[in-house]
């Protein structure tokens, strides 16, 4: 059975200082917590490395969409079964709202237990937090 995630957060910065944080896949492991590594196979595939309670994982995945200052998309291709997107909304000149939605499917145990007691969204919230602070320190500096 699928399960799916969704969290957003507004942060104190332009479109484009959130952005700027994102558009890099290889630098996600500083925006993710559980993602330990990404490296890139080519322009638009990346090897993934995560670090989860109880399990690490690893898996190819492909960038399937990627609209400047919009959204970036993706979805594996080898690995674990998940595709996601991260979404970047202008709310004014000075605010903007990031949107993260993952699709997957939990294989084995520990990602049921995640599943089951939104282990995965508390996760994510985290690190949309930590995001926040990044891109709203990021905004402040000169």
């Amino acid at each position: 059975m699928a399960s799916s995630l969704l969290e957003a957060v507004d942060i104190k910065a332009p479109v484009a200082v959130s952005w700027a944080l994102w558009e890099n896949v290889e630098r996600w492991p500083a925006i993710l917590s559980h993602v330990k590594h990404v490296q890139s196979i080519d322009a638009k595939t990346f090897a993934w490395q995560l670090s989860l309670p109880g399990a690490d994982k690893a898996f190819v995945a492909e960038l399937t969409e990627v609209v400047p200052q919009e959204r970036i998309a993706w979805r594996t291709t080898e690995g674990v079964h998940h595709a996601g997107v991260v979404t970047f909304h202008r709310l004014s000149d000075t605010t903007s709202r990031v949107t993260l939605q993952i699709e997957y499917d939990p294989q084995g145990f520990v990602e049921h237990l995640g599943a089951l007691t939104n282990l995965d969204s508390a996760l994510a919230n985290y690190d949309l937090g930590e995001f926040q602070r990044m891109a709203e320190l990021k905004a402040r500096t000169p």
